[in-house]
């Protein structure tokens, strides 16, 4: 008894394995048939969609044609044509594309690199040397101020104490250190 059920499971193993691979052939042949059938009229849909990418719209058929082969069991050979779900399936795709597109920057190659202005160094050295120039022209306690207040990023209040001023003091200073360092660039030929 117990061989018989053996050998009735392995019966049945082997009819499910030769169903699952005659199952498989006869997707690929649908597949096959619907490339034949409806790949130059997807095709020439997509390429309209896509505004003539044809890299584009070829990918986006292979697609729907991957798509087809994934949902197999969802159609139906014996309808009357595959057409409106393959292009429903293809403009949602283009769709998805071009929202994916939307959602993150272009990306662009290292052409674009090339045209851009580097800044030049030596214009940078000059820059600094002009306002160095500029910073030794002003009386120490207006150096101070703008060193502590700009150069450093101290507020008023902590420049008032390691200055050892009152944060009045500093404000003051600030605001006549500034306008005497405006003075200063522009005689260096530095215009605002």
């Amino acid at each position: 008894m117990r061989h018989d059920s053996a050998v009735t499971g392995a019966r049945d193993e082997a009819a499910r394995s030769e169903a699952v691979r005659s199952e498989a052939v006869q997707g690929e042949e649908l597949i096959r048939a619907l490339h034949d059938q409806h790949a130059a009229a997807l095709l020439s849909f997509v390429l309209r969609l896509v505004g003539g990418d044809r890299h584009q719209a070829e990918d986006v058929v292979q697609e729907t044609l991957v798509r087809a082969w994934r949902n197999i069991h969802r159609l139906e050979p014996a309808a009357a044509s595959l057409r409106p779900w393959l292009v429903t399936v293809a403009r949602r795709i283009v769709i998805d594309g071009h929202r994916s597109r939307q959602s993150r920057p272009r990306e662009v190659g290292d052409a674009m690199l090339e045209v851009m202005p580097a800044e030049d160094e030596l214009e940078k050295a000059l820059r600094l040397m002009t306002i160095s120039d500029a910073l030794d022209a002003l009386t120490e306690p207006h150096r101070q101020v703008i060193v502590e207040t700009y150069l450093k990023g101290r507020t008023v209040n902590e420049a008032a104490a390691v200055l050892g001023v009152p944060a009045g003091t500093v404000r003051s200073r600030v605001f006549y250190a500034l306008r005497s360092l405006k003075i200063a660039l522009e005689e260096r030929g530095v215009t605002s």
